[in-house]
């Protein structure tokens, strides 16, 4: 019985083994990248509605706020879970993280999300984003505020959402002082 040239490993075999496996690498990469992409602009819509409760001037009627909230909640799984840490709480499920943000605890505020480290694993992902706010407090405080956020994402019927959200504070300090301790002035 002869074996032909394909499964004697023959130059133009390996070549087209070699041209599918570069295709199949190639896929690979590219949803890694889309992935990548998809997370940054769920981050970036997060938060600007997250921000689009706020005016200059207060906070939107409580009608606008609860059609915000019902859109900041359909970026979260299921079961996800929110973490703001300290007065701002931890919700689970989606259904308390709507009503979580339909409560306002500012007057204003405005994030910035920096620095992002995602990873990405097939429909599961991290990240790691740094936070600096812009807010002022019920009571009518300019605060500045820095945190680190954790995320976790998974890809649901190829959407990535927020499966978990936790917020670690690093500092608040107000606009007015800043953030630096109080020093003598030199002489």
């Amino acid at each position: 019985m002869a074996i032909g040239r394909e499964a004697r490993g023959s130059p133009e075999s390996r070549e087209g083994w070699d041209a599918q496996a570069r295709f199949y690498e190639l896929e690979a990469r590219l949803a890694e990248v889309e992935a990548h992409r998809a997370i940054l602009d769920l981050k970036s819509l997060y938060g600007t509605l997250a921000d689009a409760r706020y005016t200059r001037k207060g906070p939107r009627t409580q009608s606008e706020i609860d059609l915000i909230a019902a859109e900041l909640s359909d970026l979260f799984t299921e079961d996800a879970v929110w973490e703001g840490g300290g007065a701002l709480g931890r919700c689970e499920g989606k259904e308390a993280i709507r009503a979580r943000f339909c409560e306002l605890t500012l007057q204003y505020s405005w994030h910035f999300f920096v620095k992002p480290e995602v990873h990405v694993e097939g429909d599961r992902a991290t990240g790691t984003w740094d936070v600096l706010a812009m807010i002022t407090t019920v009571e009518g405080r300019a605060m500045w505020m820095v945190g680190v956020e954790h995320d976790e994402y998974a890809r649901v019927d190829g959407r990535w959402l927020h499966s978990r959200m936790r917020l670690d504070s690093q500092l608040m300090a107000p606009y007015d002082k800043g953030w630096a301790p109080t020093r003598s002035p030199r002489p």
